[in-house]
């Protein structure tokens, strides 16, 4: 018996262990400010260095909550007619999942191919009956690490990307998720406020190409051809990129894509951030930023979050930013779950990263980068049109909170890694 137990607990400190743990070397060095994001310097860094080529010849529109996000992804999968592929975090039971599964269902039983990925805890909230829907209308529907024990190393491993592709021509990202929370246009608290991307031109073949990485990992099927990577045609004029990361290969490069940005930033800085839990690297290159003359302003939820504790958290490291300058807001009216970076009014970068721990290091995260002059001030607006909805957290105001409002912070910044 006390043999039995002694190695039913090493083996589960084993896997604690294992899955806490961050995998490839972390960066430890601060990135020197060397050239702008305007400079081509700075975009070879982008597509050689760190990821996929800059595309030019591609056309994006910009979605504001679900009352836009959620018609204008339907039409899309609607339309279909050779193949859809799907990766999503969240998908939870409710009105919104049940208009998504029956339009897949739809396409799937015309012909379309249809390839879902969900990650395993995101869906977790999702009845079986609307799994069965899809299923039996020949939607091929995957979990991503859901837990076996050939993979128990993985579980703390989730994806987090939000991708939908239509027919290798369309793709969609941003920050909403598949649930009923997101309908609506952030109206009040039980309507979150979000932004999402609908793109069309080459870069979507970068789109297809992240979906097949976890796909392939997931099922290890490998699905190819022109249904899924067909010519694409210029669809407009701009330039933009697919960025990519997983602990599994290149954990840190969301990371240092985000760390090069800020270095590189001479003007401004636009954040918007649901989760903003930065480490010491990230908030030393926001500080430094500020020091040197860019303007940095970041937006994240207010007392209207579904996660408390990583406000505490986010909350108890501001004080080197707001020394620094920075200015930081609290959004008011409702949950805040944007994720978009614009950069000296040209490039924007969004997707389904957060500035955390766990975005940065633990999870798949995708992001779609956008050069554009005339993209990156409609960003910009939309970012000063949030920000007239936020309160301003002032650095006289942060010192002087209340002791235990400090003593929970703190404490909930220990376990920021994990964030």
């Amino acid at each position: 018996m006390h043999i039995a137990a002694a190695i039913l607990a090493t083996l589960v400190l084993t896997l604690l262990v294992v899955n806490l743990a961050e995998g490839e070397k972390r960066i430890e060095t601060r990135i020197e400010n060397l050239y702008g994001v305007r400079d081509q310097q700075y975009l070879r860094t982008m597509g050689v260095l760190l990821g996929p080529a800059v595309v030019e010849g591609n056309k994006l529109q910009y979605l504001e909550n679900g009352d836009r996000i959620f018609p204008a992804m339907l039409e899309a999968i609607r339309g279909a007619r050779s193949t859809i592929t799907f990766e999503t975090y969240i998908y939870w039971s409710g009105e919104v999942g049940r208009m998504f599964a029956e339009a897949l269902r739809e396409r799937a039983q015309a012909g379309v191919k249809v390839h879902v990925l969900l990650d395993w805890v995101g869906s977790a909230r999702m009845d079986d009956a609307l799994l069965e829907l899809m299923r039996d209308g020949g939607v091929e529907v995957e979990r991503y690490h859901a837990p076996t024990w050939r993979n128990w190393s993985r579980v703390n491993n989730r994806t987090h990307r939000k991708l939908l592709v239509v027919d290798g021509r369309i793709g969609f990202t941003g920050g909403v998720g598949i649930a009923d929370k997101w309908r609506g246009d952030a109206q009040d608290p039980d309507h979150w406020r979000d932004s999402h991307f609908r793109i069309e031109g080459p870069t979507v073949a970068e789109f297809q190409a992240v979906f097949m990485d976890n796909w392939t990992k997931a099922t290890g099927r490998v699905l190819h051809g022109a249904e899924y990577f067909p010519r694409i045609e210029r669809s407009g004029d701009t330039a933009a990129q697919m960025f990519s990361s997983s602990p599994t290969g290149g954990s840190e490069s969301m990371h240092l894509m985000y760390l090069l940005t800020i270095a590189s930033a001479q003007q401004s800085i636009l954040l918007s951030s649901s989760y903003f839990v930065p480490d010491s690297l990230t908030i030393e290159a926001l500080a430094a930023a500020a020091r040197r003359g860019v303007r940095v302003q970041i937006i994240t939820p207010g007392e209207h979050i579904d996660a408390e504790v990583v406000r505490r958290a986010s909350r108890a490291r501001w004080g080197s930013l707001l020394e620094a300058g920075i200015e930081i807001y609290e959004y008011q009216p409702t949950m805040f779950h944007c994720k978009v970076m614009v950069v000296d009014d040209y490039l924007v970068s969004t997707g389904s990263t957060n500035f955390d721990n766990r975005s940065f290091r633990l999870n798949d995260e995708a992001n779609l980068n956008v050069y554009d002059e005339a993209f990156a001030r409609e960003q910009a607006a939309v970012f000063e049109k949030d920000r007239a909805r936020s309160r301003r957290i002032t650095l006289e105001e942060w010192r002087n909170r209340p002791w235990t409002e400090k003593l929970v912070e703190q404490a909930s910044s220990l376990i920021g890694r994990q964030l």
